[in-house]
């Protein structure tokens, strides 16, 4: 029992770990210019939204190892019948695969009925997830969702690293040696160093960063553990540093910020913001699998959310009343580059630098997956790449697009609201849903009418189902109109 509390704590700070990123980072500027009321009250609606669609593909992962298990009893029961004494290298293959499930006794497995049958032993990706419940157009639009999401994500990356940067090395030089001053807005025509404009610095930073961690798009990358420990070590001590530094500053009286209580222009950034914040069902079945007491597992993912949702309101409430709207930076981690702020030089340059190190090390992972994203939407079976294709074609369509969004923009809050409004929408919202769905059609033809599946989500009606999806393309006609109409007062 004792074991079982503990990998449940585990699991529940991975979670913690994998929604809170850099979106956090972006969201203090969101928070203030759509109003403080406007954005607490969208952030608890888009959270609770988050942990329905989070409940859905648990879920479905449920239904897709019950399919998996049903599958083998099967093929058990006809290698029993068949009395054969030797197996394909197919069948091997299978063994192997499921060699833990394969241990328990099948006569156990139906003794014990529907409860063992939707138990999360096999990590079924999302990907798998929906080649099983999908029809081949349903599966296109799932890796094309897929791939525009994780285009905006190296997009992000790609400019929040030089723009980082560049606002802390042409502000540590010159007359500004302190930082990022208090009431200095910059345009990118400004000058950085000598004959060289901020947009130029961007810019040179830009070319470095895609020489230096482009080529790992070419090859094949794994995320070790100790990077991993590293950068959410450096995460939690950034994200620690700002919010007493801002509390701090409140409480000897250096308040700046007097943020509106509504303002409805910001609303559609904010939206995107939040979404993107809240990322993680594609990630949930790396995440949930492992995790070996799965009996509170809606319990553990409602704290989970209640925790990241006390979170973000204490980055962002401390950041909207400490500084000033109009001086929050798209990088929140900037507003502490300030010798006002932060007088200790190491800190501030820590802080300033934070996001170099850290998106730096998920760049390449993220341009992987991508990539082999796109060698899965084009695969035919039995069907092999040429080398150029394979090792050229893929790694340079994956590298190029976000490179040259970033060389264009380093508009942050909007690279992150529009990524997490339109791919976010549909992976968050529009993928759980229909997944949910047809697994249970699915599961009923399957395993018959009477069947539990002991993962079914809280919100088991099909109004949820069709709720989740209404406001799916609500938010999308939204921001797509807020968008248009923008342009054209422009």
């Amino acid at each position: 029992c004792h074991s079982a509390l503990i990998m449940t704590g585990v699991g529940l700070v991975y979670m913690f770990n994998l929604i809170v990123g850099t979106g956090a980072l972006t969201m203090p500027k969101a928070f203030a210019t759509a109003g403080w009321l406007v954005s607490l009250v969208l952030l608890v609606f888009l959270g609770f939204m988050s942990f329905v669609t989070t409940t859905f593909v648990v879920e479905a992962m449920a239904a897709a190892n019950a399919q998996l298990r049903w599958k083998r009893m099967e093929n058990h029961q006809e290698e029993e019948d068949d009395d054969s004494s030797t197996a394909s290298d197919s069948d091997v293959l299978v063994q192997d695969n499921y060699e833990r499930a394969e241990k328990r006794p099948i006569l156990s497995v139906q003794r014990r009925g529907s409860l063992n049958l939707f138990e999360i032993t096999d990590r079924v990706e999302m990907g798998q997830m929906a080649c099983m419940f999908f029809n081949k157009v349903g599966v296109n639009l799932f890796y094309f969702c897929i791939i525009i999401y994780l285009y905006g994500d190296l997009a992000i990356y790609a400019a929040a690293v030089p723009f980082s940067l560049m606002q802390v090395t042409c502000s540590a030089t010159g007359n500004e040696s302190c930082g990022v001053e208090a009431d200095t807005k910059h345009n990118d025509t400004d000058p950085c160093w000598g004959p060289l404009r901020r947009v130029d610095a961007y810019r040179i930073y830009l070319a470095v960063f895609t020489l230096l961690l482009g080529p790992f798009t070419f090859f094949d990358v794994q995320k070790t553990k100790y990077l991993q420990i590293l950068t959410s070590l450096m995460r939690w001590v950034a994200f620690a540093i700002m919010i007493v530094l801002a509390l701090v500053r409140i409480g000897h009286g250096h308040r700046e910020g007097h943020p509106p209580l509504a303002d409805l222009s910001g609303v559609r950034n904010l939206f995107g913001v939040c979404v993107y914040s809240f990322m993680c069902q594609h990630s949930l079945p790396s995440l949930i699998t492992p995790v070996s007491s799965k009996r509170h597992l809606t319990r553990l993912v409602f704290l989970d959310y209640v925790l990241i949702l006390s979170f973000y309101g204490l980055l962002c409430f401390t950041a909207i009343f400490c500084f000033r709207g109009d001086s929050l930076m798209d990088m929140y981690t900037l507003n502490f580059a300030r010798c006002d702020v932060v007088s200790v030089a190491a800190v501030r340059f820590f802080l300033g630098l934070f996001p170099v190190f850290t998106i730096s090390t998920n760049f390449p992972i993220i341009a992987v997956t991508l990539r082999n994203n796109w060698k899965t939407l084009f695969h035919r079976e039995g069907g092999t790449y040429p080398w150029v294709v394979d090792r050229v074609v893929f790694p340079t369509i994956t590298l190029l697009p976000p490179v040259l969004v970033a060389f264009c923009t380093h508009d942050l809050e909007s690279l992150v609201g529009i990524t997490g409004a339109y791919a976010g929408t549909g992976i968050q919202y529009v993928i759980p849903a229909f997944l949910v769905y047809h697994c249970r059609k699915d599961t009923q033809l399957t395993l018959g009418y009477g069947t539990v599946n002991k993962h079914r989500s809280p919100f088991r009606h099909t109004f949820w189902v069709g709720f989740v999806l209404l406001w799916a393309f609500s938010c999308f006609f939204f921001v797509t109109a807020n968008i248009v109409l923008s342009e054209t007062k422009v």
